[in-house]
């Protein structure tokens, strides 16, 4: 009998004995393609031995020194390596474990920067309905997801919620992209006057929305109407790239799409490709500095905070995705994958819409294709496709709750950047074979 407390107590996992590629084997040898990379992690795959030799060669050196005493090489060199190609004005980069922390540290940042400067009244956070943040209590409050934050409410701080950028569902069938984007992103500037502008201290947002809304991309211009709403009312721009950075959507940082300039960005997932526990919260020069020249210190802290053999895999992964064409392999393998999904299940009666940005794709399940209506929650749809894609030796990564956190259905496919033509075909063959028994009458 197990004693590991599984994320579903009714039904233990198998057990995952070796990865290779695009697969994992379970116990009995039997092959999985793992087509969400866990939740968007293993971008470069299983068993990657460059990224493997890194971690062992850094033991070898040093396995552990504590960041209140010494800094490390691995975690200055990646440092050094994400600032290089970090958004304008981002100059700083904090390591922790992963991307909650990241989350926390960043909402712990903003508020310190306002006391730094003497606004001590900015302490309030916007954020948008059917995001995810992340599961610490300040990244879950921050997190617009009814369901995951229903039960624990009581112990979270109260933030605002705006309307998503979600074309699909939010568009007038009138209304331009570009005017949908902006009617939405007006949505913040009303949020932020009805809070009082010297009471709002940040924005965050996902440039692409991962797990809760299943890769939906901004439409244009959206993120920069928030910027300039950020600038005009003194409020940070945080992005939340734990799940769409670090190449998965075809850029190295998923704001290069929109074309815009963060505060603050964490970042986590494919930061370690799955081959240590890693994550990051980068800031701005200005923040920064304002520190530097107040308290001389942030007020926060955890134990494994920039590990040096953590560190060493995420200088690894990054130096493979720049220096080997990954980021680009990424974009384009995202374009044959969501094109040879269109052509498998694009006319799906049951298939609404296809979406995303690289190896960055959603696919949401609707009762009618004309009318959008969802599924009865009760049926489960998503989770009836996981289980038959996994039977049929796929694993993908489903959510329900996608409208509004108790109706709707959506499926995210994020395979390893490393996927060839052959294997978006056995994945699209069972991911569709799967949509088709899930939904049948």
């Amino acid at each position: 009998m197990s004693h590991v407390f599984p994320r579903s107590n009714r039904s233990p996992p198998p057990l995952a004995m070796r990865g290779e590629g695009v697969y994992l084997y379970d116990a009995a040898g039997r092959a999985y393609l793992d087509g969400s990379s866990g939740a968007a992690v293993s971008c470069l795959g299983h068993g990657d031995r460059d990224v493997i030799a890194a971690v062992k060669d850094q033991l070898d050196i040093l396995a552990f020194a504590h960041t209140r005493f010494f800094s490390s090489q691995p975690a200055e060199d990646l440092a050094d390596l994400l600032i290089a190609h970090a958004p304008q004005g981002i100059e700083r980069v904090y390591f922790v474990s992963g991307g909650s922390e990241a989350v926390e540290a960043a909402l712990k940042l903003a508020r310190q920067y306002f006391l730094e400067i003497g606004q001590p009244a900015r302490s309030r956070i916007v954020a948008r309905k059917q995001s995810y943040h992340g599961n610490t209590l300040g990244a879950l409050a921050a997190g617009g997801n009814a369901w995951r934050r229903e039960q624990f409410s009581p112990l979270l701080v109260d933030v605002s919620h705006i309307a998503p950028c979600y074309a699909y569902r939010g568009r007038k069938d009138d209304e331009t992209e570009e005017a949908y984007g902006r009617r939405v992103a007006d949505e913040l500037e009303a949020e932020i006057r009805r809070l009082g502008p010297e009471t709002v201290m940040a924005f965050i947002a996902e440039p692409v929305v991962g797990a809760t809304l299943g890769a939906v991309p901004a439409v244009p211009r959206y993120f920069q109407r928030v910027r300039e709403i950020c600038d005009r009312y003194g409020v940070l721009l945080i992005l939340d790239e734990v799940m769409c950075g670090m190449g998965r959507t075809g850029s190295l940082f998923a704001s290069e799409h929109d074309e815009v300039r963060p505060d603050i960005v964490t970042i986590a997932k494919g930061l370690g490709g799955g081959y240590q526990p890693i994550g990051a919260m980068l800031c701005s020069g200005r923040i920064y500095d304002a520190l530097t020249e107040g308290s001389g210190f942030f007020q926060h802290g955890h134990t494994y905070l920039g590990h040096p053999a953590a560190a060493a895999a995420g200088r690894a992964v990054v130096s493979k995705l720049l220096g080997e064409g990954l980021v680009e392999r990424s974009r384009k393998m995202g374009a044959r994958l969501k094109d040879a999904l269109i052509e498998r299940i694009g006319q799906h009666p049951h298939v609404g819409d296809i979406r995303g940005r690289g190896l960055f794709i959603g696919v949401e399940l609707v009762a009618d294709r004309e009318t959008k209506a969802p599924f009865d929650p009760a049926r489960r749809i998503h989770r009836k496709v996981e289980h038959l894609a996994f039977e049929n030796g796929l694993a993908c990564y489903p959510r329900g709750g996608t409208i509004d956190g108790k109706t709707g259905d959506h499926v995210l496919l994020a395979p390893p950047f490393i996927i060839t033509d052959g294997q978006i075909d056995e994945l699209t063959d069972k991911f569709g074979s799967a949509v088709n028994m899930a939904t049948a009458a």
